[in-house]
């Protein structure tokens, strides 16, 4: 059986191939595709916030998606290896997205793995999962892109308009720190007004 393994990152392909072969046996390659190869447009928003903030995604890295998709159609099999975390999971959800038609028909498989040892590593492809995903954490990605994108967008200018001649951007760790900030200086000022 021809077996295509995706994992994110090059330096993980050869380790993950070299452990995953004595597991499955026959033709199989593994590929890097580098992280995520979707995500919301640059210079615009890409959020529906009418259609309860759907994000518009379009495809970013057409090099590596162009490269798999040969290797996707030639598969038997194809497994989902990308990082066991929010921002693993959500890669593999780009990669069902992109490639649906081309992976219809194909024995679709997910494996976690939390160390690249050789034993971590055949220990999950011996016992892989269908193409079930996690969808609270692809979830959990998504919404963390989108609140991302409506607060650098709506926050940042604000920012730039206070701080002329500088550009400063702000995301969604920095406007929480910055509100923590506010609530003690007005404390403060409370308390040193008695």
């Amino acid at each position: 059986m021809r077996t295509l393994i995706i994992v994110e990152s090059p330096a993980k392909a050869a380790t993950v191939s070299r452990h995953a072969k004595e597991v499955l046996g026959g033709a199989v390659t593994c590929r890097a595709c580098l992280g995520h190869l979707r995500d919301l447009p640059s210079g615009r928003m890409g959020i529906d916030v009418s259609r309860g903030f759907a994000p518009e995604y379009e495809v970013t890295a057409p090099k590596t998606v162009k490269a798999l998709r040969p290797l996707i159609l030639q598969a038997e099999q194809i497994i989902l290896a990308t990082d066991p975390d929010r921002e693993g999971e959500a890669v593999a959800w780009d990669i069902l997205k992109i490639f649906d038609a081309e992976i219809q028909g194909k024995k679709l498989l997910r494996v976690r793995f939390q160390a690249l040892t050789r034993e971590a590593v055949q220990v999950a492809f011996s016992r892989p999962e269908p193409d079930h995903l996690n969808e609270n954490l692809v979830k959990a990605a998504v919404a963390r892109r989108v609140i991302d994108r409506l607060i650098g967008y709506h926050v940042s200018p604000r920012l730039w308009a206070a701080l002329p001649g500088k550009y400063h951007g702000i995301g969604r760790v920095q406007v929480a720190a910055l509100q923590l900030i506010a609530a003690r200086a007005e404390q403060w000022e409370v308390h040193l007004a008695f």
